[in-house]
């Protein structure tokens, strides 16, 4: 480990002298993960790029890429497009990046299942926001909006986020 390391504990995410309070996927920590499990994988995962409203925030960090109205994550297994990127029109299964709500205003892209997606194992595990202290989410690793964007401006892209 570095201290650029970004540690998953069972009191938080430990990062740059501090315990930040966190949430994980519903479906608790898994070496096994799986499309729609709504685990948290374990392992070494690389942050790769961040994504933002520019609509509701000033860009954070300068590798920031704002986050447009058609932008979508594919979450569909059976396309070629799986755990990517991807625009509206899409036909295929997806999550929206522009929420309604706040959630994915400030999003850490891991390389979880990436680039190279294996059909089911999972896709886009992010870090966001929390909708609330403690609610689990479908995988990925949330936290307070603030902490958020505290590690964001303290990190570069490459950084690892251990899940043990």
């Amino acid at each position: 480990m570095t201290p650029a390391d970004m540690v998953l504990t069972p009191m938080g995410l430990r990062f740059g002298g501090r315990v930040i309070p966190c949430a994980i996927g519903k479906g608790g920590l898994t070496r096994e993960k799986r499309e729609g499990d709504g685990a948290t994988p374990r392992g070494g995962h690389r942050i790769l790029g961040c994504l933002y409203r520019p609509d509701r925030m000033a860009r954070p960090v300068a590798w920031a890429v704002p986050i447009g109205p058609r932008d979508l994550w594919s979450d569909d297994a059976a396309r070629a497009e799986y755990n990517h990127l991807v625009r509206a029109p899409y036909a295929g299964s997806h999550e929206r990046l522009r929420r309604a709500d706040p959630l994915y205003d400030l999003v850490l892209l891991t390389d979880w299942n990436w680039p190279d997606a294996v059909p089911g194992r999972g896709s886009a595990i992010f870090l966001h926001r929390w909708r609330r202290p403690g609610y689990p989410t479908e995988g990925c690793i949330a936290m307070d909006p603030g902490d958020l964007l505290w590690v964001t401006r303290r990190i570069s892209p490459g950084a690892r986020v251990i899940v043990r």
